[in-house]
């Protein structure tokens, strides 16, 4: 299993907790990729949104791709996913700044293509916003530019919403063939359209029964197709304590729904321009991504022992959020980890 994060670009992930001891600033961007490297953390998923839509849209957020391109340069080991709506993106800009950063990091960026859902950013920002399955369309176009961008000396296209002619990428990306491409999605149309263009399929939390079964759904996908195999990634929402009575007293603290908060709004806005297989409660809400249906929630045994029963249902990274992200990683990183890569918690509890 490798292990990866949200970075706190919006200032943290419960909506219901105004002060969560993480700025949104460079400085705790900075020190916490530095750390988390140090740490046995594998990766980091840089979240793309121009307005803050979990503490409200007055907070600060950081930019996704000037945040990245700064990780890259004061970074060594860590894996930098950073998330890229098309929309908001030329295409064959996008593959000329990702080649440039990707190099920069010595091949160590990769994207998680999002198809944007929040129409009230959108139109704040003067951008376009398609119909659900109209986003999904373009951004097949999207990523069929931005691959031939990064592989082919000359590259044109014509499309019915992007098209380039004889353009030039040089240098390439370091990492070859590209930068591994991650996407989510839960509706058909994302669904088919990861299958057949992406390298890994990302999804919100759920429990291990309910990952496995979607895994084994998109790796057949992905089997007719006659493609090579898929990576797969969960979010999950991590409360490490020394007991179970102490989890569940943090779960009731940051689930203290408050339908006045001031992300309420946009997560309205969000339940309404997406295509979910099941319906989202106001727990839900109060972590973002579905975080607390993973279920990593108890001692480090139990938390352990839930890793590795998602690693059975076939994921192959867990991205996972904490508050406050800093110390909460470093109680991962020291009382979980350890047990997940060595000896299993049933078998340590029978030596």
């Amino acid at each position: 299993m490798r292990f990866g994060y949200w970075m706190p670009v919006f200032g943290g992930w419960l909506r219901n907790v105004d002060d969560e001891g993480m700025e949104a600033t460079w400085a705790y961007a900075r020190r916490l990729a530095q750390r988390s490297e140090q740490i046995g953390f594998d990766l980091t998923l840089v979240a793309e949104l121009n307005l803050n839509d979990i503490k409200g849209m007055d907070a600060p957020s950081l930019d996704a791709w000037s945040t990245t391109a700064a990780l890259a340069a004061v970074t060594e080991r860590l894996e930098i996913m950073t998330a890229v709506r098309p929309t908001f993106h030329a295409p064959a800009l996008l593959a000329k700044q990702a080649a440039n950063i990707d190099r920069i990091s010595g091949g160590r960026l990769s994207l998680n293509v999002v198809s944007s859902w929040w129409a009230t950013e959108a139109k704040k920002y003067g951008v376009q916003f398609d119909q659900h399955d109209d986003r999904y369309a373009r951004t097949g176009e999207w990523l069929d530019v931005v691959d031939g961008m990064w592989k082919e000396p000359r590259f044109s296209y014509s499309g019915t919403y992007y098209s380039v002619d004889d353009a030039i990428l040089e240098p390439k990306p370091a990492r070859r063939p590209r930068p591994t491409i991650y996407a989510g999605g839960e509706s058909p149309a994302a669904k088919a359209l990861i299958a057949q263009k992406c390298d890994a399929w990302l999804t919100h939390g759920d429990p291990p029964e309910t990952i496995g079964a979607k895994v084994a759904d998109m790796r057949a996908r992905r089997d007719a197709l006659s493609l090579p195999p898929m990576q797969f990634g969960a979010a999950g929402y991590a409360v490490v304590r020394s007991s179970e009575a102490q989890a569940r007293a943090e779960i009731a603290r940051i689930t203290d729904v408050k339908q006045s908060a001031k992300g309420y709004a946009n997560y309205q806005d969000w339940i309404g321009n997406t295509q979910l297989e099941q319906q989202v409660s106001l727990e839900d809400y109060s972590v973002s991504n579905r975080g607390l249906k993973a279920g990593l929630v108890g001692t480090p045994e139990q938390v352990a022992e839930r890793i590795l029963e998602f690693e059975r249902a076939g994921l192959d990274l867990l991205l996972l959020q904490f508050s406050p992200q800093l110390e909460e990683m470093e109680r991962f990183a020291e009382e979980v980890i350890p047990l997940v890569n060595g000896t299993r918690p049933a078998e340590r509890a029978a030596a």
